[in-house]
Order: C-alpha cells, then structure tokens, then sequence
C-alpha cells in the first residue's frame, strides 16, 4: 500500500518527481530515471538487486524530508535507489555522442513555443549541444514530430514532446513533472511561447491586448514559479550546481514599438520579472537572464502569409508609404546594420553563454545586429 506521503501529494508520479531531482543532485548525476513499483519494500528490492547484480540502497521514511535527510549518505557509485512505496530511481552518466557539440552535455532543457519558429530552432540547436531537449507545444503533433526527428539524429531519448499550455498553471505543473520523470531534473528552462498582435489604439481590442498580455507576461511567472522549484531543490543537494531561466524576450522590449504596444508592454514588462526573480533566486543559483532578439524574418512569425507581422504591419498601415509586404520587410532590414535578420542560432549562441557564465544574471542581452545598442 502506498504511504500516506505518497498519497498526500497525489501519486507515485508526483512523489517521485519530488525526489528525483534531488537524487539527481546528491550523486552528481547527469541522469535520474525512474520505474515506478508502488509495492516495492526493502525485501524485494534486496531480491531485485541480487538478481540483477546491482549495487542499491533503499529509502524508507515517513515524509519527504526523511527521505531527503538519506541522500547526502548515499554511496556514489549506487546503481539503483529504491524509496519503499514508490520505485526505483537509476543514476547515470551522460554518454557523449561523437556526432554532438559538449557544451550542453548532461544539461536537461525545456523550449516553450518548440514546435515552429524560433522556439524549433532553438531546441535544435541546443540538441546539436549536447543537450536533452523537451519541445513543449500546444501543437502536440508537430512537436512529437520534431522529437523525433531530434531522436534520428541524435539518438533515442535525446527529445520528448510534451503538450503544454503556459498560460495554464496545471498544465504547467505536469510539464515540469514529465520533464523529472523523463530525464531527473531541469538545468535550463527557455520561455520562448509568444505572440503578437499589432495596431493602433483605436483598433486594439481589449481581449487582444489581454491575451498578449497572458501569453508573454504572466505565462513567464508561471514557468519560472515551476521550474524554479525543480532548480532549488537540486541545489539543496548540490549547492555548486547551477541552472538558468531564460527568457526570449525581443528588441521591443528594449524600445517602445509603434503600433505594437500590447507586445512591447509584455516585453517590457518580462525584463522586470527577469530582474526580480534574478534577486529572489540567485541565493540557489538559478540564473534568470533575457535574450532580446532582433527580428527573425525568415520565421513564421513574420513570414506567415495570412496571420505575420509583415502582413499584419502592412494592413495596420504601421510603415508609411509601404504597398506590399516587401515594401515593410525593407524598412525593417534597413534599420539593421548587419543587414541581416537574427536567427535560432543566434539566440542558441547566447543561451550558451548564459549557461556557461557563472556571474551574469538579471540581464537583457541584444543580438540585434546592432539595431539596439545599449548604453
């Protein structure tokens, strides 16, 4: 029978998602995965281990904190971990695929938005780093898709694809729980989902400036409320560990847009929350930065015949004189001066600089092509 802790916090899955990152952290483990035996008890795990030829140890206790209170006691080299009640949780190591970058060996990361546009970009080219990679969509077909593409490349288990909703505090709660049960803990969480939806006062309805709003302002708290507590307790139990929260924020939130005040407002406003859950959270070493891309032209988001931002700026009559669509792509690469839009691998390049600089958080880092420079 389960143990009333167990049932306390709603199912084996949930109690196991609460301990595995902190086996994670205690073993200095790249990898924690976890088989669930709700009637496992020390005999048949003592049997489990003997047939099986592993080294293990078992945990037994009333709540959570005494199963916390044995993992600093745990042999280094233990090959499985058994919690009565609950199941097996197994430690490993990162094998480096020749084939990967090892900048992000052993590093767990989740890209909100990852089925299309910047966020699929993003996701692969953190993959391509070593990462393992969870392409969160609410499009659960395309990013089941682009896992396993990920997957072919790479090798099994480098991708998973989880459905998931940032707007919605329950869904995102079982994002960052799939994420434990799959790979042991979380080291990055980009917040990349986003929308637009351009125009002017008199056009702006009220439920468009809300939905922007929800999208790439509150949903940010969301996330980084969840994420952040899978990262704090990894660091209780390894207090030299870091992890980073970054947020894909936008030029625009650097400098006002006109016409595209409800986007610009929510950008705005994400460099405040990056800035304050940088002060709350640096005491765990969770690292909360902004990456402000200039404009990715050749993503859906713009490019999109029927519902992007150069379609949407051409009707919102935003660029003055422009009659097609090429007319307002033109004034936009014009106020580059690398001519060039920005692209995933751009923004790849400095989310990996913020994972591997230990002393930069709170920040809002440009990758303009020089569009905005700041003071």
């Amino acid at each position: 029978m389960a143990k009333q802790w167990i049932e306390e916090l709603g199912s084996v899955e949930k109690a196991a998602a609460r301990i595995a990152p902190a086996i994670r952290a205690a073993l200095h483990a790249d990898f924690v995965c976890f088989s669930a035996m709700p009637d496992l008890d020390a005999a048949s795990f003592a049997s489990a281990c003997r047939n099986g030829g592993l080294t293990g140890e078992f945990l037994e206790g009333a709540d959570l904190e005494a199963i916390y209170a044995q993992l600093p006691k745990l042999a280094q080299d233990v090959q499985t971990i058994g919690v009565g009640g609950l199941g097996c949780f197994a430690p490993k190591q990162a094998t480096p695929a020749a084939s990967r970058d090892q900048r992000l060996c052993g590093k767990v990361a989740i890209v909100t938005g990852s089925a299309q546009g910047f966020g699929d970009g993003i996701a692969r080219e953190l993959a391509a780093r070593g990462a393992c990679v969870v392409i969160a969509d609410l499009n659960d077909a395309l990013a089941q898709k682009n896992a396993d593409e990920l997957n072919a490349t790479y090798g099994a288990s480098v991708a998973i694809a989880v459905k998931a909703d940032v707007t919605n505090e329950a869904s995102v709660e079982a994002l960052i729980e799939q994420t434990v049960l799959a790979f042991g803990g979380l080291d990055l969480f980009v917040s990349n989902a986003g929308i637009v939806r351009a125009g002017s006062l008199e056009e702006m309805s009220l439920a468009d400036f809300e939905l922007v709003t929800k999208i790439n302002y509150t949903a940010f708290f969301i996330c980084t409320k969840y994420a952040s507590r899978v990262m704090k307790l990894q660091h209780r139990f390894d207090p030299e560990r870091y992890a980073d929260i970054v947020q894909i924020n936008s030029k625009s939130g650097l400098d006002g847009s006109n016409k595209n005040f409800a986007y610009a407002g929510s950008k705005f406003g994400g460099i405040g929350l990056v800035q304050s859950f940088a002060k709350e959270l640096v005491e765990h070493n969770v690292k909360v930065n902004a990456i402000c891309p200039g404009n990715y032209y050749e993503g859906p988001l713009w490019s999109d015949p029927d519902k992007g931002l150069f379609v949407q700026y051409l009707n919102a009559g935003k660029i003055p004189g422009a009659k097609t669509v090429a007319d307002v792509r033109e004034s936009y690469v014009s106020k580059v001066p690398m001519r060039k839009g920005c692209s995933p691998l751009d923004v790849a390049r400095a989310i990996c600089y913020c994972v591997e600089q230990e002393n930069e958080t709170g920040q809002a880092i440009p990758v303009t092509g020089g569009q905005i420079m700041l003071a």
